[in-house]
């Protein structure tokens, strides 16, 4: 089960940050059960990768980089120390053997997605009426 510092972090500095892109990348990941989403490291041999890492590479200011993008991510878009962070932490230590724990993380990503989708589709707000100042009057004696 997710503790509540890892969910805290998730929506605090995780999902500001993640790329539309790199949301559907996860959870198409964790869905799929696949061997390219990676525990215990930053990247194996790209394309595989832990979470940090693929969200790095689906960013603009780290798509370029490789085995560092985790870690850049990390650091310099979502302000988090790599070493201390509770997600990486988190995900290293139970998701790799707790199915729970990742059907978890891709229940919380999908709610994320839903969430940004219905943001984009609302119309915006109706601005209220202001009625306009009458325009000054010109010409009249003094």
């Amino acid at each position: 089960m997710l503790s509540k510092e890892f969910i805290e972090e998730l929506n605090s500095r995780w999902f500001p940050h993640l790329t539309d892109s790199a949301l559907d990348r996860l959870i198409n990941l964790l869905e799929t059960n696949s061997p390219l989403l990676i525990h215990g490291s930053f990247t194996g041999a790209v394309p595989m990768g832990c979470l940090a890492s693929h969200a790095g590479w689906h960013h603009p200011l780290t798509e370029h980089l490789h085995d560092e993008a985790g870690i850049c991510w990390l650091t310099w878009v979502a302000g988090l120390n790599p070493a201390t962070s509770k997600v990486i932490r988190e995900w290293d230590s139970l998701a790799a053997t707790d199915w729970e724990t990742r059907e978890q993380l891709a229940l919380l990503l999908r709610l994320e997605r839903q969430a940004r989708q219905r943001k984009i589709a609302l119309p915006p707000p109706a601005s209220p009426m202001i009625p306009e100042a009458p325009a000054p009057v010109t010409g009249l004696p003094v």
